[in-house]
C-alpha cells in the first residue's frame, strides 16, 4: 500500500510497480491518496485489513516527488517541499507472550477529513476536471497552490484534534508519551501542536529543517531518522499525527 500525492503515472497505481520490483506476486497493491496524511491513512487501512484477517503482513509506503509539482517561481510554496520515501511493515504477530502482545502494537487510531477546505492546498488543473492544456501551462495552474495563513490555522486545529482523540481512545495522557513524531509540515505547526498536547519539544521529533515537507513520506522518514538516533527504543510509546490537503488529518498511538 503506497500513500502518495505524486504517483509515477495516473494509471496504473505506483504501488503495482513497487510490487513488480519486489517480486511480491501474491500481494494486493494499491495507492492511497490523502496527501500528507497518506502514510498514516495507509497504516490505518493496514490495521483494519489485519484485524479482519484479510492480510497478515502489510508493507506501508509513503513516497513523494514534490519537486515535480511545485511552481519554482512561487517562493511561497517551492521552498517548503521536498522529495523522499519511507516504508514500514505492519504485521500480525502471534509469537509474543500474551502479556507483551497486549502492550505492544497499535493502541489507538483516528482519522477525519473535510472536503470543504479542498482549495486551500491543491493543484487546480492537470487532472480530469481540467485537463492539461496550453492555457493551463501558461497560467501555471498544474502546480501546487496554497493559502498559507488559512492552511496554518486549520492545520493546528486538526492536529490538536487528532492528538486529543488518539490519547483519549488509548486512555493515555501526554505524560505517558515517550515521543511524538508528527507530519513535518513546518516548525511553527509542530510547535503549536506540541503546546496544545502539553508535550515539551524535547519529546517531539523534528527533521523538517533538513528534509523539508515530504508529504506522505515525512512520518516514515522521521521514524527511521529517530530510530537511528536512538530516540525510539523498543517499548517506546509513540504518538503519530498528520494533516494534509483535502483536508485530511489523523493520529495513531503505537507501542513499538
Amino acid at each position: 500500500m503506497l500513500g502518495t500525492a505524486t504517483p509515477d503515472h495516473l494509471l496504473p497505481a505506483t504501488a503495482v510497480e513497487v510490487q513488480a520490483a519486489l517480486g511480491a506476486g501474491r500481494a494486493m497493491a494499491f495507492d492511497l491518496g490523502a496527501a500528507c496524511s497518506g502514510w498514516l491513512y495507509s497504516a490505518q487501512v493496514a490495521e483494519g485489513m489485519i484485524a479482519t484477517g484479510m492480510a497478515e503482513t502489510v508493507l506501508v509506503i509513503g513516497a513523494e516527488v514534490l519537486s515535480t509539482i511545485v511552481d519554482w517561481t512561487d517562493r511561497n510554496t517551492c521552498v517548503l517541499f521536498g522529495d523522499g520515501a519511507g516504508a514500514t511493515i505492519i504485521r500480525h504477530v502471534r509469537t509474543l507472550p500474551r502479556a507483551e502482545s497486549r502492550e505492544r502494537g497499535i493502541l489507538s487510531s483516528y482519522g477525519r477529513s473535510d472536503g470543504n477546505l479542498f482549495d486551500l492546498l491543491w493543484r487546480p488543473a492537470g487532472g480530469v476536471a481540467e485537463p492539461f492544456s496550453e492555457k493551463v501551462s501558461a497560467e501555471r495552474r498544474q502546480f501546487v497552490r496554497m493559502e498559507g495563513r488559512e492552511v496554518f490555522k486549520h492545520a493546528v486545529r486538526s492536529m490538536a484534534d487528532a492528538v486529543d482523540r488518539a490519547l483519549d481512545q488509548a486512555k493515555l495522557t501526554p505524560s505517558d508519551v515517550d515521543i511524538m513524531i508528527p507530519h513535518q509540515a513546518n516548525t511553527r505547526i509542530i510547535e503549536a501542536t506540541a503546546k496544545h498536547a502539553g508535550l515539551p519539544m524535547e519529546k517531539v521529533f523534528v527533521n523538517v529543517d533538513r528534509f523539508g515537507n515530504t508529504s506522505a513520506a515525512s512520518i516514515p522518514i522521521a521514524l527511521a531518522d529517530a530510530r537511528r538516533q536512538g530516540r525510539v527504543p523498543d517499548g517506546s510509546l509513540v504518538l503519530f499525527a498528520a494533516f494534509g490537503a483535502g483536508f485530511t488529518w489523523g493520529s495513531m498511538v503505537v507501542r513499538v
